[in-house]
């Protein structure tokens, strides 16, 4: 890698660190962090297919109170790095590349989620010291104490970042090649099941009765081979508008009869 193109890559991981705590640009999100990584190092496609697929693993993990969820930020910063070198190695195969960073993804995000536990438990004492500030009205100390526990929030995977910059491709390229066939089709087929797993984790918090039916309906139209994206995406948008409709008419008492104001739900209590 150029340094021109290394400095792109630590000012993104850094991005994607801060984000990772702001959630204002959503850099830290997989299909932001991957894209822009491609782009800068010259392998856009291999990025967004990267991202894409990450984020439908990243769909399921949330922070639920005191649990926090796998870190999104350092697994996609590094899972897209460790692909771009095996790409840049010049002999791995482009499917080969990718299938592996997802694989890699999952125990990176753990790796994270330590980091991040120790820059929120270094981040106690900065607050402390901020509170110190507003009790004397220092608004220029609070602030630079803001700043630089946001920065280190972006350093915890920008120093990573630039580790695995430094590596040599043909390094990465070299392992990525040695892999038994087994181990890298079971990572093909892995990578595609946790996939499956971030949806089902989305369905299992978003699921009721009344949102069976759409899931059901979706699931059957998915499967028609002729219907693209596009397509799939006008008929949810035409079956939300659909339900809006219905669910408006029923709040505003219909023909006069009494609802709650959930057309499907209604329907379903029926029974």
């Amino acid at each position: 890698m150029s340094i021109i193109t290394v400095l792109l890559i630590i000012v993104v991981a850094l991005l994607a660190g801060m984000e990772g705590v702001l959630d204002q640009f959503q850099f830290h999100q997989p299909l932001v962090a991957c894209t822009l990584i491609g782009l800068v190092s010259g392998h856009l496609t291999e990025g967004i297919i990267l991202g894409g697929s990450l984020q439908m693993i990243a769909l399921g993990w949330a922070n639920v109170g005191a649990a926090v969820a796998p870190d999104a930020a350092l697994a996609s910063v590094a899972s897209a790095i460790i692909m771009v070198l095996g790409l840049q190695g010049g002999d791995t195969n482009v499917q080969t590349a990718i299938s592996t960073s997802i694989a890699v993804a999952i125990p990176l995000s753990v790796a994270g989620l330590f980091l991040t536990m120790i820059c929120r438990t270094l981040a106690i004492p900065i607050v402390h010291i901020m509170d110190g500030a507003a009790e004397k009205g220092n608004i220029r100390a609070m602030e630079m104490w803001h700043v630089i526990a946001i920065l280190m929030q972006g350093v915890r995977i920008a120093i990573p970042a630039a580790a695995l910059c430094f590596i040599p491709a043909e390094a990465v390229t070299a392992a990525l090649n040695s892999m038994p066939e087994w181990l890298s089709t079971g990572m093909s087929i892995g990578g595609g099941m946790v996939a499956a797993v971030g949806y089902a984790m989305v369905i299992n918090m978003m699921s009721t009765k009344e949102t069976w039916p759409f899931f059901a309906l979706g699931f059957v139209l998915a499967a028609i081979g002729e219907l693209t994206l596009i397509a799939l995406g006008a008929i949810g948008v035409a079956l939300a508008l659909i339900y809006l409709g219905l669910k408006e008419n029923a709040g505003n008492g219909g023909n006069g009869v009494g609802g709650s104001g959930d057309p499907l739900g209604d329907i379903l209590n029926d029974y």
